[in-house]
């Protein structure tokens, strides 16, 4: 068992490092992964182009108030209309009348609405609301991948340590096991208590390669959310995990979170322009006042001709329907503005909870870096004594060895606390609206 797990090691050290030489290493602090996960998110692209269709509809509610003018013509070929121009007197011949066999019509019409009950100006006001309510959610979004980020740089970072504390164990587990070889030579200890020192052994490689392979799968997951090539290395930068932790009361972030997170004031403006879709589901039932003027030509040959027909006027428009129909852009609008409310309410009732949740959590990991610490010194010590007391004869190999594994245990669970520690505290200033990209 212990010649293939061997095997299995040496195979996967010689694969890791020709992948390793294979790729191209980059250097990276958490502030600047965090940038290029940004720059390179497909969920921003998406956000952009929702704020380009926000600014489109924007620009088409302030088309609304500018003048319209259409121009139209016809040519049309009659089926010979007989034409009696009642203006025209018989001929003296009584000759009949004219055939129409063709006309020719063109017309230039211009309308520029005066009064339209507030539609158009509310609806350029809802359209701006909207596109600020589309630029806040992306905000927001970035917010959200510059943790999403944070937390895949901890993986890796958590990943890297675990393989630097198995490696370092292995490198002593084996001399370990050289020198109870000589031991087990020369008689001083029995065949059974080696073979419990190479099981510990074989165990820590096994635990090694879980451990380059949760590496592997968290450098890709990170390539893959910086636009990296999958085939590139990152380096952490050990020193993000000295963050300072939460130092302020839960009322401080409490207070900062309905102050600058970005959904809340995105939901503001979108109330706001659910209030103006309401006024101006009620202006449909005023009359609408355009001014007109146009210009209108005509021939049609041998009989008719008309230029310079132009003309101006008031055109008042009004849907007597009204009288009797529902108003159902009042009622969707209505509707409309209730679910946003609702939601409101839900959002400030969720973001409470976000907020005493995290700092319960950002609290307790930091709380725990003091305990692991301790139960590292401890374990540390303990393996001192207990290998103090097996070389004397005054302990077994089992205690020994359970106590290397303790140790094992200990000083990894340090290094992750202090790195959950740090991640904690990011988690806390996101939901306060307060995580700063730089």
């Amino acid at each position: 068992m212990k010649k293939i797990i061997n095997s299995m090691l040496t195979v996967s050290f010689l694969a890791y490092g020709v992948s390793t030489a294979a790729q191209e290493k980059k250097s990276l602090s958490l502030d600047e992964a965090v940038m290029l996960g940004i720059q390179n998110s497909k969920n921003l692209k998406i956000d952009e182009a929702k704020i380009q269709e926000a600014t489109a509809n924007y620009l088409e509610a302030r088309n609304s108030r500018l003048p319209s003018l259409k121009v139209s013509g016809s040519a049309l070929a009659l089926a010979n209309a007989d034409v009696n121009l009642k203006i025209v007197q018989p001929s003296e011949n009584g000759g009949s009348s004219p055939k129409a066999n063709s006309a020719f019509y063109g017309n230039v019409a211009a309308s520029l609405p005066l009064f339209t009950g507030g539609r158009i100006k509310y609806g350029i006001q809802s359209a701006e609301y909207l596109v600020e309510a589309a630029k806040l959610s992306t905000e927001n979004d970035k917010i959200a991948i510059a943790y999403n980020v944070s937390q895949a740089y901890n993986n890796l970072f958590k990943a890297s340590q675990a393989i630097r504390v198995l490696q370092e164990n292995l490198s002593a587990s084996q001399k370990r096991d050289e020198s109870f070889q000589r031991l087990e030579d020369n008689g001083i200890i029995a065949r059974n208590d080696k073979l419990k020192a190479n099981l510990q052994t074989s165990n820590i490689e096994l635990q090694l390669l879980e451990a380059q392979n949760n590496y592997n799968i968290a450098n890709i997951n990170m390539d893959l959310l910086l636009g990296l090539p999958e085939s590139t290395e990152i380096q952490i930068d050990e020193t993000y995990i000295n963050e300072l932790a939460a130092d302020q009361p839960v009322p401080y972030y409490l207070t900062k979170a309905l102050e600058n997170r970005k959904d809340i004031q995105a939901l503001d403006y979108q109330l706001k322009a659910a209030d103006l879709a309401i006024k101006s589901a009620k202006a449909e039932s005023l009359p609408t006042v355009a001014l007109t003027g146009g210009y209108i030509a005509a021939d049609i040959p041998k009989i008719l001709t008309v230029v310079n027909a132009a003309n101006i006027g008031v055109g008042i428009q009004y849907n007597i329907d009204n009288l009797w129909k529902k108003n159902s852009s009042l009622l969707k609008a209505q509707a409309r503005e209730r679910q946003l409310s609702a939601n409101n309410d839900l959002l400030n009732d969720q973001i409470k909870l976000e907020v005493n949740r995290d700092y319960q959590n950002a609290s307790f990991a930091g709380k725990k870096i003091g305990v692991y610490e301790k139960a590292a010194s401890q374990a540390n010590e303990n393996y001192r004594v207990t290998k103090n007391k097996f070389d004397n004869g005054l302990a077994t190999i089992t205690e020994l060895l359970d106590a290397d594994a303790a140790q094992i245990t200990a000083n990894v669970n340090v290094v992750n606390a202090k790195a959950d520690a740090a991640l904690a505290y990011r988690k806390l200033l996101q939901i306060s609206g307060i995580l700063i990209l730089r």
